[in-house]
């Protein structure tokens, strides 16, 4: 059995190395050419998973290490019979924690002491969401959820769904839907000149979903207005050929890399193991925290002294600061040529330092409040109290 994979894809000799043999090849750039002769492929989202790449080809089983699906054609793929499994949820704590840290920054630069003062307004409330939701709730902000498609099934559900507008009312902004062109509820250019015009200065927006929810040049417009909002983009249109005006102008700009964190990579890479397991009728013997190393940071310390906001961004920051990652783009985007330029960001996804979620850290409590203790468990932090 041959199978050809997203070169980046981590460990995959370690989950499939004894299923079959293994072709690594360019996400960015895979042909057809690639995978004619392949049984299964394995991608990411750069790849665009169709009847051009796919047809003539063996393959029978499409896997994406991705939460979304927009990059594949899923109507092709069951109208010729392959099966497909994407890995949902797999780095939602990774893209919280990366909303958790641009947060308490902003926080900061709000010179607030609590940051629950902030309101929070979450668009697209599904595994990455739903779990920022969780968190922000046990840590005591006050959160309003915008999600037509589930308000419309659960319409008794647990949840109190707000417009749009409402959500966009709030003091921060995160964007967490998927891409859709098509049907009642699309989503494609969701933010654009109206959504932006009625944002003010007092308001801070982060998108870590999917690029063309908003629309990047009238994004790039409305900031040059004024009054504009602060804004934080992980995700852009036309990646890897983003616009560098655009990345001067937003307040935090970061390589589509708010999901990569080690322990989201590797869930992603078991979950499409086990499905090609399923497939085969192979045993799932392997699982992620089997091939997960010792962090580099394995424990914090706080005292009685520690005041709770701070010890909370050092926590945090420890773990991730989304400035490194501002910085090597802007540096990035100094390239001459959009052939560059494009070159640098995908360069910046491939060559992604080893970034350890908040749930790694241990977190060593002497003498804290019990409110304290409460918050770092709500953000997933090991306590030793």
């Amino acid at each position: 059995m041959l199978i050809v994979a997203d070169e980046n894809i981590p460990l995959l000799e370690a989950f499939f190395g004894d299923i079959g043999e293994i072709r690594r090849v360019s996400g960015r750039t895979m042909s057809a050419e690639d995978v004619r002769d392949a049984d299964v492929l394995l991608v990411r989202s750069v790849t665009r998973v169709d009847r051009a790449l796919l047809e003539g080809s063996r393959v029978c089983f499409v896997g994406t290490a991705t939460i979304g699906t927009d990059h594949v054609d899923l109507g092709w793929l069951e109208q010729k019979g392959i099966r497909f499994s994407a890995a949902p949820g797999c780095n939602a704590n990774s893209v919280v924690d990366y909303v958790l840290a641009v947060l308490s920054l902003y926080a900061e630069r709000c010179v607030l002491g609590d940051w629950t003062q902030l309101s929070v307004g979450i668009v697209g409330v599904g595994n990455v969401g739903g779990e920022l939701a969780e968190k922000l709730y046990r840590l005591g902000f006050n959160v309003k959820l915008c999600d037509p498609p589930r308000a419309e099934r659960e319409p008794d559900g647990d949840f109190a769904f707000v417009s749009l507008d409402e959500a966009l009312a709030c003091d921060v902004i995160s964007l967490h839907t998927p891409l859709t062109r098509e049907g009642r509820h699309v989503t494609y250019h969701m933010i654009g000149q109206r959504e932006l015009a009625g944002l003010t200065s007092d308001q801070l927006l982060i998108n870590s979903g999917r690029g063309e929810v908003v629309n990047n040049a009238e994004l790039r417009d409305r900031l040059d207005e004024a009054d504009a909002p602060l804004v934080a983009l992980d995700v852009w249109e036309q990646e890897p050929g983003i616009d560098p005006e655009l990345v001067k102008k937003v307040w935090l700009a970061t390589p589509h890399i708010a999901g990569y964190s080690l322990e989201g990579k590797v869930q992603g890479t078991e979950m499409i193991y086990q499905a090609v397991s399923q497939l085969l009728g192979l045993p799932t013997r392997k699982q992620a925290g089997q091939f997960l190393p010792e962090p580099a940071l394995s424990k914090v310390s706080f005292t009685s002294a520690a005041e709770e906001q701070a010890a909370i961004c050092i926590a945090l920051r420890a773990c991730y600061d989304p400035r490194h990652d501002d910085a090597r783009l802007r540096h990035a985007m100094k390239k001459t040529s959009e052939e560059e330029r494009s070159v640098a960001f995908d360069r910046l996804r491939r060559d992604y330092p080893v970034r350890r979620e908040c749930s790694s850290l241990k977190v060593q409590l002497k003498g804290t409040s019990k409110s304290l203790q409460d918050n770092f468990r709500a953000i997933g932090f090991k306590l030793k109290v």
